[in-house]
């Protein structure tokens, strides 16, 4: 009987470490004897349905493979398609139909809530129809808001970056005397684990940046106003970190109250520009020089401040998940488990989480990790995030002085 092969895909927004986790389940997957070969969903499960796929062994041969480790974005190309509510569409067998033509018996699928939503119905309508194919998801994402997991590959790298770049902010923003605020828009619509990052850019007590609003909490636009005039006695350099998401006592996004925003095929509201309200806000009340920055997708794209960490414990969970799955496991996802070494030194684990229990939840920032007036976050919150940021990684360098990436042609 012909081996079963494997299939893997990638959906949802990018990462600087999505590839590292393709490339551990990639890597597990040729290496075990009992899987024939490995195939890539070029676009996710919606370019799968047209057909567009890729055999591994083909594409990234022999060292070219490790490549993914280094490389941002999403190698395979992603998606954002919903697969429908109903299992009796007839999406589904077609989908089906199609991987029995492959003779796939192992389906992996890298992404967030909503590439969890997609295991969770393939998982279920195969138990439905009595299929042995294996089904896990790989988890990925900035922004840190699955449920049932520390923490996710993709948020330790994001964080660095976010950390980095407010420090150089802060710096750019100290050299003048001159009373000035600068705001510092950071993905998060509702949870705000990034925006939180920039809390550890700080290189003492004090530092900026002096604020940081997250959407777990009400935001304020006249007790904000006030917190900056009172931060100047600190330092007349103020710089403010604050989430996307950042919304009123009435759960109306504070961009809203300048822009007409439209939704995204998962009908989420497609968020920017309070950054812009703010700084135009600070300088019309307050009368100071004001300014704001929108990090927007530099903080998932930049390989260049990636966390060894972050891209090692990507790698990790695609080869725990490759190896679950040829144990039986299905309709799981990979999920880690923090743990500490007798003298405190961070270690994590590999664990499955049923992905039913996951998908279409979201994990917040603890309440208890936000200063009460909801303007800063503690030292809970420096303590969960410093040990993910560790580790540096040296980029294959080019003949012409950039970092070596893989690309699909």
């Amino acid at each position: 009987m012909a081996k079963k092969n494997l299939i893997v895909g990638q959906s949802g927004g990018p990462t600087a470490v999505i590839n590292s986790s393709l490339y551990g389940v990639v890597s597990e997957g040729i290496r075990q004897e009992e899987i024939g070969h490995v195939y890539g969903m070029v676009n996710g499960i919606e370019g799968f349905l047209k057909g567009t796929v890729l055999d591994f062994e083909e594409a990234l041969p022999g060292e070219k493979l490790e490549y993914l480790t280094y490389t941002p974005g999403a190698y395979l190309g992603s998606c954002r398609y919903k697969l429908p509510q109903s299992l009796e569409d007839p999406v589904y067998p077609e989908l089906f139909r199609r991987f029995e033509e492959m003779n796939i018996g192992w389906f992996f699928y890298i992404g967030g809530n909503d590439s969890m939503d997609t295991v969770s119905k393939l998982s279920r309508y195969a138990a439905m129809i009595g299929s042995d194919i294996r089904i896990i998801g790989e988890p990925k994402t900035i922004d840190n808001d699955l449920v049932h997991t520390d923490h996710t590959p993709g948020f330790g790298s994001a964080a660095r970056y976010v950390a980095s770049t407010v420090r150089e902010i802060t710096l750019d923003a100290s050299v003048y005397e001159k009373k000035s605020v600068t705001i510092v828009e950071i993905m998060g619509r509702h949870a705000g684990w990034l925006t939180a990052a920039g809390a550890l850019a700080r290189k003492y007590t004090g530092d900026n940046p002096l604020l940081i609003y997250l959407p777990e909490t009400a935001f304020d636009t006249e007790k904000f106003l006030t917190k900056v005039s009172s931060a100047f006695e600190k330092n007349c350099n103020v710089v403010v970190c604050v989430s996307e998401g950042i919304h009123d006592a009435k759960g109306t996004f504070i961009c809203e109250y300048d822009n007409s925003v439209g939704t995204d095929t998962f009908g989420h509201k497609m968020l920017a520009g309070c950054g812009k309200y703010l700084e135009n806000l600070v300088r019309d009340r307050l009368g100071v020089k004001a300014r704001s920055i929108e990090l927007n997708v530099s903080q998932r794209c930049s390989a260049s401040l990636l966390s060894d960490t972050d891209r090692q414990e990507a790698v990790t969970a695609g080869i725990f998940g490759v190896q679950a799955a040829l144990k039986g496991e299905t309709g799981k996802m990979v999920s880690f488990i923090r743990q500490e070494t007798p003298d405190g030194v961070y270690q994590m684990k590999c664990g499955l989480e049923d992905v039913n229990q996951i998908c279409n939840e979201e994990k917040t920032v603890p309440l208890s990790w936000i200063t009460e007036d909801g303007s800063d976050v503690t030292e809970d919150f420096i303590r969960y995030a410093r040990p993910l940021i560790q580790g540096n990684v040296e980029l294959p360098m080019g003949e012409d002085g950039l970092p070596v990436c893989v690309y699909r042609k």
